[in-house]
């Protein structure tokens, strides 16, 4: 960290999970209570799976679940920590809680490759365009009743049409100008610092998704000269990539960790 021109932190849900955001946890089971009451839910992930039979009850929840994901709790600690550490790196990140721009991260230096729980999109896919949610969710939360909403406030687009939050499920996922900038500003940078001493710290990334963080970020530790990749998982700490040079696995809490390196 010390001796390196460039940093790169690639983060996933194990980021968040580190920071206190357990999405199955006692905030979860006070605040979903009559979900799980009525519909069973074990936890935010497979329960945003659900097939509802009316609008009303999917966006009472859904109206619940952004507020509860992106507005509930601001920035965490261990986000700020972070910024304190490393306040002008790149961040590339499949999470869409905006954690990294609420710590403080400047916002063209973060590419969310998975979306924004603070946006609407048409469900169609197009036009490839996205609205805020704030005002709706904040408006409608105090009007859910038994798990559902009034069908007059019904989310829309301007135009009337029928809206979907902004996370990737499937090929109709918004990838709006915006998206494709910082797409461009994450892979121009990714060229300009490739022959430099560039530091990869990678932060609880499964394999859920790992063709889009931890397996480029391993084939970058591989491929360019002065490159070291340092990942901090604790199931997965192995690397796909066999005798992958350069390369380090942390499985001790984040938290502490950044603590005992910074005194944060």
């Amino acid at each position: 960290m010390q001796s390196c021109d460039h940093i790169i932190i690639g983060a996933g849900s194990g980021l968040s999970t580190a920071a206190g955001l357990d999405y199955g946890g006692d905030d979860f089971h006070r605040e979903f209570a009559p979900w799980i009451e009525r519909y069973g839910f074990k936890d935010l992930y497979t329960s945003s799976f659900y097939t509802f039979d009316t609008e009303e009850e999917y966006w009472a929840y859904w109206a619940k679940h952004i507020w509860f994901c992106r507005y509930r709790t601001g920035a965490t600690q261990l986000y700020q920590d972070l910024y304190s550490c490393f306040p002008e790196v790149f961040v590339v990140t499949t999470n869409v809680d905006a954690q990294f721009e609420m710590a403080g991260f400047p916002k063209t230096n973060i590419f969310a490759t998975q979306g924004d729980y603070s946006k609407f999109q048409p469900a169609s896919g197009t036009p490839k365009t996205l609205i805020d949610n704030r005002d709706w969710v904040f408006g409608v939360m105090p009007y859910i009743k038994e798990c559902r909403i009034p069908t007059e406030m019904i989310p829309h687009m301007p135009d009337g049409s029928a809206v979907a939050v902004n996370l990737r499920v499937d090929d109709s996922f918004v990838e709006d100008f915006y998206w494709h900038q910082q797409a461009r500003r994450y892979t121009d940078f990714v060229h300009q610092v490739s022959q430099g001493r560039l530091l990869l710290l990678e932060f609880g990334i499964g394999y859920n998704t790992p063709g889009i963080i931890r397996i480029p970020f391993e084939q970058m530790a591989q491929r360019f000269p002065q490159t070291t990749l340092v990942r901090f998982n604790l199931n997965n700490p192995e690397p796909y990539i066999e005798n992958l040079p350069r390369f380090m696995a942390f499985t001790e809490d984040i938290g502490q960790t950044l603590k005992e390196l910074f005194a944060v």
